[in-house]
């Protein structure tokens, strides 16, 4: 989220629950850490391969030093995987949003290649 509160690629499509009980400083903690990664990614653009959103919500879980599904440092990749595998759609729209553009081009491609 950029400093107008806009997602650069639009609204999330999946989330994952995250019990932040048993977090060091719990709620308050949470916040402050993710303040600390849009300090830092406030001044660097994103990019799609290296630098990206998944990077910058990586920082924040690394500075509140979150331990979850196993995870104690957290980076895009393993975030990647556990949002492809264990996180929900947010809404049918969300899920189409999301599979439908490479099903039709996946369909073309067939359609075309006959």
């Amino acid at each position: 989220v950029g400093t107008d509160g806009q997602m650069a690629f639009g609204a999330p499509t999946r989330y994952l629950k995250i019990d932040i009980g048993d977090l060091p400083g719990g709620a308050e903690r949470w916040d402050e850490a993710i303040e600390e990664a849009n300090r830092i990614y406030n001044h660097r653009v994103h990019n799609i391969c290296c630098d990206n959103c998944h990077s910058h919500v990586c920082a924040a879980l690394n500075r509140m030093n979150l331990q979850s599904f196993g995870i104690t440092k957290w980076d895009m990749v393993k975030l990647c995987f556990l949002i492809f595998f264990r996180a929900k759609f947010v809404s049918v729209g969300g899920c189409l949003c999301q599979f439908l553009p490479t099903a039709i081009l996946i369909m073309i491609f067939l359609l075309v290649t006959k």
